[in-house]
């Protein structure tokens, strides 16, 4: 029976008492060491740059090309109008342009009377002068240039300046032949005559005259010459000559 006794392992009672778990002292260490890893701040998230800001170098790239084709637009335009102004003006000096003028030298009246559905016929003769002061510029006179007699507004008749060229300095007298036939001419007709009892019958000469500039060799595209002469005649007597009283005439260009 003795030699069957367990032996059990004897307690040390001066032994030193077992120290913390290996958990504990970890944390212990980490308590001393400084802040625990459950305690750490979380990463910061990184900055992203705003769409607007990321494409703020392209739209400036854009708008600076926007501007330079602006100002080299602009800066041509002004280019051309000096150039033009600066032409002209040297042309001018250069040539002296004047307008033309026209006088009317005489009238006569062929015809005058109404016919059979009351409308009025009338055929008046016409004289003038044309005067190109110019020294250094003919002036071409085109076809469908026209002259017409007027009175209050309604036209009594009409006839076509002839073609030709007009040299420098050049005074020329055409014939024009008018014609016409105006509605309600018994209305026109009793005026006409109303006004003829009084020996002062206002009437309205009007000219539309395409040209064609020539300055030197070089002919220019055609522009217009309106003209208006306000007569003032003492008698609408056919087959007479009529006086002319007063005339006052005034002429312009129309590009």
């Amino acid at each position: 029976m003795g030699d069957n006794q367990k032996i059990h392992p004897a307690v040390d009672v001066e032994a030193p008492a077992p120290t913390a778990s290996l958990v504990s002292c970890g944390l212990a260490t980490s308590e001393k060491g400084g802040s625990s890893l459950s305690q750490r701040r979380p990463p910061q998230p990184l900055r992203t740059v705003p769409a607007v800001m990321q494409s703020s170098k392209p739209s400036q790239t854009t708008r600076s090309c926007c501007c330079k084709c602006i100002c080299w637009t602009v800066g041509l335009l002004v280019l051309l109008l000096v150039v033009v102004g600066a032409t002209a003006g040297i042309l001018y000096l250069v040539f002296k342009p004047k307008i033309p003028n026209y006088s009317v030298d005489s009238l006569t009246i062929s015809d005058l009377r109404l016919n059979f559905d009351m409308s009025l016929y009338a055929k008046f003769d016409v004289k003038i002068t044309a005067n190109n002061p110019n020294k250094k510029i003919g002036i071409y006179y085109e076809k469908d240039g026209l002259l017409s007699v007027w009175y209050t507004n309604t036209k009594l008749c009409q006839g076509s300046i002839p073609k030709f060229y007009q040299g420098h300095q050049n005074i020329t007298k055409l014939d024009v032949s008018l014609t016409g036939q105006t509605q309600d001419g018994n209305t026109l007709m009793r005026a006409l005559q109303e006004q003829q009892q009084t020996g002062r019958i206002p009437l309205d000469l009007k000219i539309d005259a395409p040209v064609a500039i020539k300055l030197g060799r070089l002919k220019l595209r055609k522009v217009m010459i309106l003209g208006n002469c306000l007569l003032v005649v003492d008698s609408l007597s056919t087959n007479n000559r009529i006086s002319i009283k007063a005339s006052n005439c005034k002429f312009r260009l129309k590009l």
